[in-house]
């Protein structure tokens, strides 16, 4: 199964590919190690109604209210949500998408990060000598293949429905800071690559056809 890191919550909460086809996630660091994430996603009605098909109970759910995040976000010291707001919405194809804004306020990079992957293996932030001055690194691991079971006849249904939507995420930094894809050769992506903001964007379509995992590492 195709997982995308940023959205998790927990266990069982929020993983791209099962019930949603566009997301967002603007992440503001500050000095002392504490900020907010403003995320935002988009859960298809079409795909959603596939994780009530027959076969398909496995499929995590996300959150759909308020109080959804609230019992999740208990789990995760040092973690509080902002806000929340949920809208049904029409979407470029016709359809209609289930919209949902929501801002998180972290006080250290051990809730971060926790909140970015609740299993600790695909986000870190840490502090490594580079170029001889000490720099903070954050790592985080957009795309892992390394449990990839979804079936071709999915990913097919996936690249259909998935027009028009994207997956973003900005990081904005105390100082200057410098974003790194991993691997580098993904040309349909847009990226920013240095600045007090970096930020990484590109077509759901496009990431679908990624044949192995996808990393940020960005750097100030």
């Amino acid at each position: 199964m195709k997982k995308f890191l940023f959205l998790s919550l927990c266990s069982a909460a929020l993983i791209l590919m099962n019930s949603c086809l566009g997301a967002a996630a603007d992440i503001s660091i500050r000095a002392d190690g504490s900020g907010t994430i403003a995320l935002e996603y988009r859960v298809s009605q079409m795909l959603e109604s596939l994780g009530r098909l027959d076969g398909n109970e496995k499929w995590p759910t996300i959150p759909v209210g308020r109080a959804d995040f609230e019992r999740s976000l208990t789990r995760i010291p040092g973690l509080r949500l902002s806000s929340f707001s949920a809208k049904d919405v029409p979407h470029s194809s016709g359809g209609r998408d289930l919209l949902t804004k929501v801002v998180l306020e972290f006080k250290d990079a051990a809730a971060l990060t926790a909140f970015l992957d609740s299993a600790g293996s695909h986000a870190s932030l840490v502090q490594e000598t580079r170029n001889a001055q000490t720099a903070n690194v954050l790592r985080l691991v957009v795309l892992d293949r390394s449990d990839d079971l979804v079936n071709a006849d999915l990913i097919s249904l996936l690249r259909e429905v998935s027009a028009g939507y994207e997956l973003s995420i900005s990081v904005s930094a105390p100082k200057n800071a410098a974003l790194s894809v991993i691997p580098s050769s993904l040309p349909a992506a847009r990226v920013v690559s240095r600045g007090k903001k970096v930020s990484f964007a590109v077509d759901m379509g496009e990431l679908l056809e990624l044949n192995q995992g996808l990393a940020l590492e960005i750097v100030w």
